[in-house]
Formats: C-alpha cells, sequence, structure tokens
C-alpha cells in the first residue's frame, strides 16, 4: 500500500531499541504504546515477540495510517488502535481489560507540551492501577538533557528547531522526567545510550499495585 504513512527514522531505531524491549518485555503480556505515530514501530515490536498483544493509541487523526499499518502486517497480537489525547480523558484506556503490564512510547515526550507529559505520567497511574499480577514497566525513547546541558550539538540544533516549530515543545530534562516517574510509583532501572544521541529509559513499579 504506497499511501501508507512512512517514518525512515523508526525504520533506523527499530532495531536498537528492540534489543532493549527484548530485555525488559520478556515477561510482558499487554503493551499499551502511547503516540503510535505511524504504526511502523507496532509492527516490528510485535513481530519479534509474539507472545505480547501490543496496543497502539495515538490521537484519531493518526488513527487510519496505523491501521494501514496493522492490516498489512495482519499480525494476530496487535489490536485495533485506541484514540489517545494523553491531555484528555483516559478512562476508557484504563478500564481496558485485561490490564496493561507495560507502556512504550517513542519520541514523543520532546513534542509534548510540558503539562501534556505531565499527564502522561499521571494517566499512567491510572493505567497501571488494574495491574495487580506483575509490577508494571514503562520504556520511553527519545532524546534528553542531562543536568540541565544538551548532549550533543545536533540535540541542542533539533531543540532550537522544536522551539521554532511550536514553543511548548522541547527536550526534556531527564532529571525532571524521572522526578515525574517517580511520582508516579515508578523507579528507573535502565539508561540505554542508543544511535544518534538518544535514550532509552526503562521505569519498574516498586509495587505492582500502587494506591
Amino acid at each position: 500500500m504506497s499511501d501508507k504513512p512512512f517514518a525512515p527514522a523508526c525504520e533506523r531505531n527499530r532495531e536498537p531499541i528492540l534489543q532493549v524491549l527484548r530485555r525488559h518485555f520478556a515477561d510482558r503480556r499487554r503493551v499499551l504504546e502511547i503516540g503510535s505515530g505511524t504504526g511502523q514501530h507496532a509492527v516490528h515490536f510485535a513481530a519479534a515477540m509474539p507472545h505480547i498483544v501490543w496496543q497502539c493509541s495515538d490521537v484519531a487523526d493518526n488513527l487510519p495510517g496505523i491501521a494501514m499499518w496493522l492490516d498489512e502486517a495482519a499480525l494476530a497480537n496487535t489490536p485495533p488502535a485506541i484514540a489517545l489525547d494523553v491531555g484528555g480523558d483516559w478512562s476508557l484506556v484504563a478500564a481496558m481489560r485485561p490490564a496493561f503490564d507495560a507502556v512504550f512510547s517513542a519520541n514523543a515526550l520532546h513534542i509534548m507540551s510540558w503539562p501534556h507529559v505531565q499527564a502522561f505520567f499521571a494517566g499512567l497511574r491510572d493505567v497501571f492501577a488494574a495491574q495487580r499480577q506483575r509490577a508494571a514497566t514503562v520504556a520511553l525513547y527519545g532524546p534528553f538533557n542531562y543536568g540541565g546541558e544538551y548532549t550533543s550539538e545536533s540535540n541542542r540544533q533539533f531543540d532550537d528547531w522544536l522551539k521554532a516549530r511550536d514553543a511548548h515543545s522541547a527536550i526534556r530534562d531527564f532529571e525532571a522526567v524521572d522526578a515525574l516517574a517517580r511520582g508516579a510509583g515508578l523507579g528507573l532501572v535502565d539508561d540505554v545510550a542508543m544511535p544518534a544521541n538518544n535514550r532509552c529509559l526503562v521505569w519498574r513499579q516498586s509495587e505492582a499495585a500502587p494506591a
């Protein structure tokens, strides 16, 4: 299908990300991908990890493009994508059963406004509230600053481009994001250097059933 959306970056980064997910999602069963974009990551990861039900989500405008990728791949473990605006209502996602025991998101936090980043982590508490069998895992991929500093000149240039495009977008500080994760009951378990000056951050719940 020639009219499928296509993101070259997904093709470049999917294998390095998969290597991290194979380690941390080995015991996962239901993954919610937030901000699935084109759907390319979903079909690649779901095909490589058939033990996982991979649930795509994104804003409504992106769902038709995701459906093209899912329909063409025709995998048994990729149900239809669902609409989720992180700044909106999470109740339908949180009510899905069986409960999700993992969340994945790539290249999303720097596109969101900071209030939406805060809403992202607040929403995770609701999504994981029904998970009582195993502590949930969260894996996020993208660029991050450390100690308020860029990790590369290319990231500085990318941040300038982001802010020129949308004043609410920016590369996020790892420390601020980690504080939100800790507030959601998550503890950092891995921080992996990735190609093109990106990182893959992995958190796990300290308890299987947070308050």
